[in-house]
Parts: C-alpha cells; sequence; structure tokens
C-alpha cells in the first residue's frame, strides 16, 4: 500500500516557499515545514515557510522568484497580491557548467520508422503544402487544399494529407528589413521542410512579399516538388484553383511512394513548448521532457528550447552550459533584443505570465522562466538561433522566438524541428502540421479531464507514483513511437491547419 503523499512540495532546501499538492484548508499542519497554512492556498499555489521580509527576496527551486511587496507571515499565501519584480544582477558565468555528454554506444542507439528523402532528409509525416506568400492568397490556398478530401486521396495511403498554411501578413509591410526578413525565411523554412513530399507556394502578385522575390532571396528552385502560382498571372481565383489542384494531382503519385524505414534517433529535431503553464509545470512535465530531450541528445538528436520572454530570468542557468563564451554571448543578446524590443513598444518583459498562467499558481516570469527552462535538460547548450533560422547543431539548442505558442511553434518547424512536445497544465489545445504534436499534461486532474486533447499524463511524478526520470523516459519512447507513424491527439482531432502563425516584427503599414 503506497504512503500518502505530503500536502506540499519543497523544490530546494533555501526555498522560503513551498507549493500545494493539493487543495490546503486554512489552520492545516505542514508536515516537515514546521508551520500551518494561515489561510487557503489552491493546488499550485505557494505558501511561505517563514518570514519574508518586505523586500526580500522570494527562493523557489533555490532561485529568486521575485521580492515581498509587504511583509510576509509563515503560512501566508504568496503569490500577485504581495510579491513584485526588481532588477538584481544576474552572473552569466558563461561555460563554467558545460560538461562532455556521455552519448549512448552506437550499438545501443534507439531508432525508429522514419522517411527517407532522396536527398537524405528525414521525415516524420508525409504531406502536400500550399503555402501563400500574403494573406490575399489565403482563400485560394485553402480552396485548393480542400479539393483533396479523404475520399480523394483514398488511393495514395502514404500520403498523410493536403494542407494549406495560410497566415495575416505579406502585405502592408517594409519590403525590406527584419520583419521582411523574418517571413521570407519562415516560409522558405516550410518549403524545406521533410515533413512535405511537395509544396505550392501561392501569392496575389502585387504584395510586398513577391513569391518571385521570396524564392530568389531564399535560394529556392523550381522542382517537381515545389510549384508556385501568382493569382493575378493565371487569371484569378478559379483559375489558380484549377491550376493549383492539377499540380497537386502531379505532385501525389511520388509522394506515395514514400515508405518508412529503420532510422537512428539521432536524426530527430524535438521541438520543445509549453503553453498553458501552471506551477505544476516547472515541477513534473518539464523536467521530464528535460530528462527525455537528455536522452535524445545522448542517443545523437537535436533539442530546441525556444520562448525567449520565458527564459528571461533564467537565462544565467543556460549561459553556464553553453560550450562557447560566444554561444552564452549570442543568448544574452537576444535577451537584450528583447528589452529593447519591449520597451520600444511600451512594455515590459513581466508582461507575462498571463491570467491562466496566474491562475495556476505562477507569480512573476522569473517563477515561470525557471520552470520552463526545466524543458532544455542539462545537456551542454550548442547553439543560438534567430528566428526560423535552419538548425544544424546537434545536441540541446536554442532558438529565438516569442512565447505566443503558435508563433513559437511555426518558428521551430520552419527551423527544421519534425516532431514537437508541448507541456501544459491549465489545457492548451495545440497541433502543429505537419509535424506531429505530443500534449504533455503536468497534472493528473487536467490529464483526466481533457483525456481527448492529453497524450502523457506527468502528472504521475506530482503524484509521487514515477520519479523525473521515469518519465521522461516514458516520453522519449513515445517520441520515437510518434515519429515513426502513431497519431498524436491533436492530429485525430485534426488540429494544424490553423496554427501556422509567423512571428511579426515591425510596423504594419
Amino acid at each position: 500500500m503506497s504512503q500518502p503523499q505530503p500536502l506540499t512540495i519543497r523544490l530546494a532546501a533555501r526555498d522560503n516557499v513551498v507549493v500545494a499538492r493539493t487543495d490546503i484548508l486554512p489552520g492545516t499542519p505542514i508536515a516537515g515545514e514546521q508551520v500551518s497554512a494561515a489561510q487557503h492556498i489552491a493546488p499550485g499555489h505557494k505558501l511561505a515557510t517563514r518570514p519574508i521580509a518586505q523586500g526580500e527576496p522570494v527562493r523557489k527551486y533555490d532561485q529568486i522568484i521575485g521580492f515581498a511587496s509587504t511583509d510576509i507571515g509563515p503560512g501566508q499565501h504568496v503569490h500577485t497580491h504581495n510579491v513584485e519584480m526588481h532588477d538584481f544582477a544576474r552572473d552569466y558565468q558563461y561555460g563554467e557548467g558545460a560538461r562532455p555528454t556521455d552519448y549512448m554506444p552506437e550499438q545501443h542507439g534507439a531508432s525508429f520508422q522514419g522517411i527517407v528523402r532522396a536527398d537524405g532528409r528525414i521525415a516524420t509525416r508525409n504531406y502536400l503544402g500550399v503555402l501563400t506568400s500574403v494573406n490575399c492568397s489565403a482563400t485560394v490556398a485553402r480552396y485548393i487544399a480542400q479539393h483533396f478530401m479523404p475520399e480523394r486521396l483514398a488511393e495514395f495511403p502514404n500520403v498523410d494529407g493536403v494542407v494549406a498554411l495560410t497566415h495575416g501578413s505579406g502585405c502592408g509591410m517594409a519590403s525590406s528589413g527584419e520583419g521582411y526578413e523574418t517571413l521570407q525565411r519562415t516560409i522558405a523554412g516550410y518549403a524545406r521542410h521533410p515533413n512535405f513530399a511537395g509544396v505550392l507556394v501561392v501569392g496575389l502578385g502585387c504584395e510586398a512579399n513577391q513569391v518571385g522575390a521570396l524564392l530568389k532571396n531564399e535560394k529556392i528552385a523550381l522542382s517537381e516538388r515545389l510549384g508556385a502560382l501568382t493569382i493575378q498571372e493565371t487569371g484569378g481565383t478559379t483559375a489558380t484553383v484549377k491550376a493549383g489542384i492539377a499540380r497537386l494531382k502531379e505532385m501525389l503519385p511520388a509522394a506515395n511512394r514514400a515508405e518508412r524505414r529503420p532510422v537512428p534517433a539521432s536524426a530527430l529535431c524535438l521541438a520543445l513548448e509549453c503553453g498553458g503553464s501552471d506551477a505544476y509545470s516547472g515541477i513534473s512535465a518539464n523536467p521530464a521532457l528535460g530528462a527525455a530531450a537528455d536522452l535524445l541528445v545522448r542517443h545523437g538528436g537535436t533539442a530546441v528550447l525556444a520562448e525567449t520572454p520565458e527564459v528571461y530570468g533564467a537565462e544565467h542557468l543556460l549561459t553556464r552550459r553553453a560550450v562557447t563564451r560566444q554561444v552564452g554571448e549570442a543568448l544574452i543578446e537576444r535577451i537584450r533584443w528583447w528589452e529593447d524590443y519591449t520597451k520600444r513598444n511600451a512594455g515590459e518583459m513581466n508582461n507575462n505570465p498571463s491570467p491562466g498562467n496566474k491562475a495556476g499558481g505562477l507569480t512573476t516570469i522569473l517563477e515561470k522562466s525557471l520552470g520552463a527552462a526545466a524543458k532544455g535538460g542539462t545537456t551542454n547548450l550548442t547553439a543560438v538561433y534567430r528566428y526560423a533560422e535552419a538548425i544544424t547543431a546537434k545536441g540541446f539548442v536554442f532558438m529565438d522566438t516569442p512565447g505566443y505558442d503558435p508563433a513559437s511553434v511555426t518558428g521551430l518547424v520552419a527551423g527544421g524541428c519534425n516532431i514537437c512536445c508541448f507541456t501544459t497544465g491549465r489545457g492548451s489545445v495545440f497541433g502543429c502540421k505537419p509535424v506531429p504534436s505530443l500534449k504533455l499534461a503536468t497534472n493528473t486532474a487536467l490529464y483526466r479531464h481533457m483525456a481527448e486533447d492529453m497524450d502523457i499524463n506527468c502528472g504521475l511524478v506530482v503524484d509521487g507514483e514515477r520519479s523525473v526520470a521515469e518519465m521522461g523516459e516514458a516520453i522519449f519512447q513515445q517520441i520515437l513511437r510518434t515519429a515513426s507513424g502513431e497519431k498524436t491527439k491533436s492530429e485525430l482531432l485534426g488540429f494544424g491547419d490553423d496554427e501556422f502563425v509567423p512571428w511579426v516584427v515591425g510596423a504594419t503599414m
């Protein structure tokens, strides 16, 4: 018979708060803490284990997550009403924590059933895609994709589907500069993605983001697997839809010849994402995903952490793991860019957590970031990439993206990620065609309540039924099965057509 779990979770000996595992009523003694709850503490929320004077740091994970805005008594609820942000110095200690990676011997390496493209790139899914240069071509792109209903694809069983990925940008923007280059890099990353057996790019003809310029700037050549149409040149909506359907029909036989075969796990590029987070995210799902990322890196693969605003305040933990000072400084350069970006737009980096995050017990961006960074595991940081930049390094790397989940994952997929793991504590629903997305619940109540959407229950860590390492191994094995073709919950529900959201940087004019 298993022992009942303690009412609270202590994450580090020096912490002055603990996290409620369940509802705690006023007056309840907290075992091992020599304190009683002074008021009701909701699951995932924090209570003080000793007096915290006004201005004193509040510590969780043995790190500063904020400062007391008033005196906080033992047993009191610690949250947004009595915690605030202050600037404080962080020592980046570039590379001081970098250690040799314990790679798995080749004879013991994991594998999956992948699709090997003619040029050697490895796919986990086999789609045809219709991409758009501008919002004005979105409807035509959808009409083209909608033609290929399941019954029309029945004779092509190896094709996962035809998907139109549309967006709201491409015109009303400068025809040069950072925003323009970011959009072109994103679309080009999808056009090159191995999970697309064939791609058609559709434009209007007069937009800022011209199809011809996109192909030229990104050095993309038209071929049997990559076509392009503009509505104005083709003769309007109906003519372009007919031409697009005909072009994709030509691609289908070749796409259907794709077959799965054993491929080493080193071919996987894993996107690490979290959304709808709660206070358990940094205790269960995120560190468990970090353990899975470590396993993938040990097998020679790549794991990609992102969401720069959501590692803000935890970046000093990542710079310690940088393989060189240059890599660490590249991360800090992105942090400084975001500080300037938010200042220019009359915002602040602590305009986060979201209301849902706060309801789940997260108080400041520092607390959220410390939990979010746990997705990156413990191996060395080998590279830092701009948004949607092609990921070429192996190991644990970082990509600069917004914290907004669809925009973040869009950049990661454009960079070459061929599978995604998405942790959530509040119940985010998400898919990202053409890449499968696994949903990891941080707590058992959520997993049971939203069973149709959640793939893995990391709440078993909070429940004391699995260790973080055991949960990480289970996630890693599920990643391999998913990469081999097993459908995720979001795929079964049909998610992924509307989650293509390129990051819009700069003014809309």
